[in-house]
């Protein structure tokens, strides 16, 4: 396992990486409502990420068709936007979205609800966003990887949900995804020790019902197997002598 520890200046890259991102999932955040497509949000997201003479890092990444991956309801992650599919009253959606500032990426993600949402399923995007809060307190230098694991698993525990296990959180920097893994779940081992420099890319995936996922046809949209809904919340973060940094929050 390779984890690089990035420099001062590749640390002011991706802090300006995440600085975009945030801008980006703020305006967006704006526009959620019901009426929408799918497809309106990927076309703003990446004219926002353009904006900033910034590339969206999802862009044909790995054959990916679009810029920002906006999952509705039962679909956890990886959703392909589509200009038929409409936002309706009462749906939650998930955006995932990556930008690459000279040659250093961010990545982030956030769930919305749609007009006026169930309270179970406003408090299932509320939990899940602060599980991500308690899986960083964890996230120091000294501390080993799978203590954010661990408190993560057991925030969650107490409400039932159900934690995806086959899709987990990653280092980040020239790549999108490098290494290490980041389960969501406690794990046996402690992991390696974390270490100033590290960047990390947290990302909570918790469903309303069981953990069980499945891919569509379309080899990309990951949804739940029971249907439940999910919610998805991604920050990319620096470990430090201190606190973690949080790059892609505005704050």
């Amino acid at each position: 396992m390779a984890i690089s520890i990035k420099s001062p200046s590749q640390v002011i890259k991706m802090r300006e990486a995440g600085k975009i991102l945030a801008k980006v999932h703020d305006e967006l955040a704006k526009i959620i409502k019901p009426g929408i497509t799918t497809e309106d949000i990927n076309k703003a997201g990446e004219e926002i990420i353009r904006s900033f003479n910034a590339i969206p890092s999802f862009l044909n990444y790995e054959g990916y068709p679009a810029s920002i991956c906006v999952s509705v309801n039962d679909e956890v992650v990886h959703g392909i936007p589509n200009p038929y599919r409409v936002l309706k009253e009462g749906d939650i959606v998930s955006l995932d979205a990556g930008v690459i500032y000279e040659g250093f990426h961010s990545d982030a993600a956030r769930t919305y609800g749609v007009g006026n949402i169930s309270p179970e399923a406003a408090l299932l995007i509320e939990v899940t966003r602060q599980s991500f809060f308690e899986g960083i307190k964890k996230a120091k230098a000294g501390n080993h990887l799978h203590e954010i694991s661990a408190a993560i698993d057991d925030y969650i525990k107490p409400y039932g949900y159900g934690i995806v296990r086959e899709l987990c959180g990653h280092g980040i920097g020239k790549n999108l995804h490098e290494d290490p893994e980041i389960p969501n779940f406690r794990q046996k081992s402690r992991g390696i020790k974390l270490q100033p420099g590290m960047t990390l890319a947290i990302e909570p995936m918790i469903n309303l019902g069981s953990e069980e996922i499945s891919c569509l046809d379309d080899d990309w949209t990951i949804v739940t197997d029971d249907a439940s809904i999910s919610a998805h919340y991604e920050n990319t973060i620096l470990i430090t002598d201190g606190e973690p940094e949080i790059l892609s929050l505005n704050i």
